[in-house]
């Protein structure tokens, strides 16, 4: 005879919840091993939670709280970003800047950090210490002097105002990675080849830069990151001319739906998951390790 459903269905439900009491998963794991998993558990919630709700809410084409998943699925939300034309221009003028940003830093700052790490002069290590002091302190002070500096040389609202704000927002980076990554190339190798006839740029072009490249690679990319994400001394001094999309995020938040802001913040965040994945891939840990070393 068979079972009536309602007690196959509480049979099951039972069995199941026997499956999920924690004093069952106690008795498995054992009781440090529990706590080390709840401990593991409230950590991914933390972290991942927000992060994961952002990703729910930009792909969600109807989402009624207090449901916890959409109750639609779709690209609504991003064909309406898209199609909001000051938001796309600021899509766009964020990655030119962050593009200028990088090439120039690296024109600037390669140069020096191969001079502090091949010379030594009176004073380097204070020089070296000075790029990070303007990261000890809160940059919207610094930010303000600069714009009061800025209004009276007429840099306020100018596309190379915001690229100086930029570009000493990375100089901690594109000093310290690429001047460890040039201490790390053997002088060896750089004296081999002027040996056999290299001249001081052929060595460095083709000996030195290379072999320093992961390190100059990943300080690159954390300033095109740093870049992306930059806001306080865009909003201070390109406004009302340059708003890039950090920027632009302030405005979202209060004048557009949630679902349109979360869509906005994964169009900020997707290219910086990127370039962490592909730094991960092709640069090995030691070589984040030696670039934040005060040789």
């Amino acid at each position: 005879m068979k079972q009536p459903f309602t007690s196959l269905y509480l049979e099951r439900k039972a069995k199941s919840m026997r499956y999920l009491s924690p004093k069952r998963w106690v008795h498995i794991l054992g009781r440090k091993r529990w706590w080390e998993l709840c401990i593991l558990i409230a950590f991914m919630l933390f972290f991942y939670g927000p992060l994961l709700h952002m990703f729910m809410l930009a792909f969600a084409n109807k989402y009624e709280m207090p449901a916890v998943i959409p109750q639609e699925f779709g690209f609504q939300w991003w064909k309406y970003v898209l199609s909001q034309p000051t938001l796309v221009s600021s899509i766009s003028l964020s990655f030119m800047i962050a593009f200028i940003t990088t090439g120039l830093s690296l024109l600037i700052c390669i140069p020096a950090a191969y001079v502090l790490a091949r010379y030594d002069f009176p004073g380097r290590k204070l020089v070296m210490f000075s790029f990070l002091l303007g990261n000890a302190f809160p940059k919207i002070g610094i930010y303000a002097s600069m714009g009061i500096i800025f209004y009276r040389i007429g840099l306020m609202g100018t596309l190379p105002g915001v690229l100086i704000v930029h570009l000493l927002g990375g100089m901690m980076m594109m000093i310290w990675m690429p001047t460890n990554a040039f201490k790390s190339v053997p002088r060896q190798q750089e004296e081999a080849a002027r040996d056999v006839g290299a001249g001081p740029i052929r060595t460095f072009l083709y000996v030195t830069l290379p072999m320093a490249w992961p390190g100059i690679a990943v300080a690159a990319m954390f300033t095109f990151i740093g870049s992306l994400g930059e806001n306080q001394g865009t909003l201070l001094v390109g406004l009302p001319n340059y708003r890039t999309m950090p920027v632009e995020m302030y405005g979202v938040i209060l004048d557009y739906p949630a679902t349109a802001g979360a869509v906005f913040a994964l169009i900020l965040l997707i290219p910086n998951i990127l370039l962490l994945f592909l730094m991960r891939k092709y640069v090995g840990p030691e070589t984040l390790s030696k670039g934040f070393k005060m040789g």
